[in-house]
Formats: structure tokens, sequence, C-alpha cells
């Protein structure tokens, strides 16, 4: 059974206005989280938050852009992707 990924509607407004290239490593990294789970150690400066959160960066250099997510429910295999954006506002 794969992983279910949900974005809520305050990081879909914030895709919009990232580089292409940062959209298309978040799609890369959502499917592998579908495929795989949560914990992707394999992803550049990739770091758990907590017991359920995690973080890694969707690109190096300045500025830099990071995806944190959360598993929600560990039964039916729910994650929610809480913030992409750049390195310097993200929530930890």
């Amino acid at each position: 059974m794969s992983w279910t990924i949900t974005i809520p509607k305050k990081v879909t407004k914030r895709l919009t206005a990232l580089p292409k290239r940062v959209i298309n490593s978040l799609a890369f990294l959502m499917k592998e989280i579908e495929l795989n789970g949560p914990a992707r150690g394999q992803w550049p400066n990739y770091g758990k938050l907590g017991k359920n959160r995690y973080h890694c960066h969707l690109k190096k250099g300045h500025p830099t852009y990071v995806a944190v997510w959360e598993v929600k429910d560990k039964k039916i295999k729910l994650v929610e992707v809480t913030y992409v954006g750049t390195h310097e506002k993200a929530p930890y």
C-alpha cells in the first residue's frame, strides 16, 4: 500500500512563486514518499525535525529551497507537506 500525500491550500498557493526546478524536485520527492515512505535519507540535508516531521533541501545555493513534511497518520499512511520555500523562512 502506498502513502497518500496532501498539500494544504496555503502551500499550494506558494508553489506558483517557486522556480520550475524547485517544483520539479518537489514532485519527485513526493513520488518517492508515496512509493517508499516519509524517511528519505538520500536527499540533500535530509533530517528529522521531530518524531514525525522531516525536511530536506530541494535546491542548494542562494537561495536554498527546502521542503518540510509531516506524518499525519501511520495506520492509513498519510503524509502532509507543510512547507515549501526558502530556507530562511522554514518553520524549524
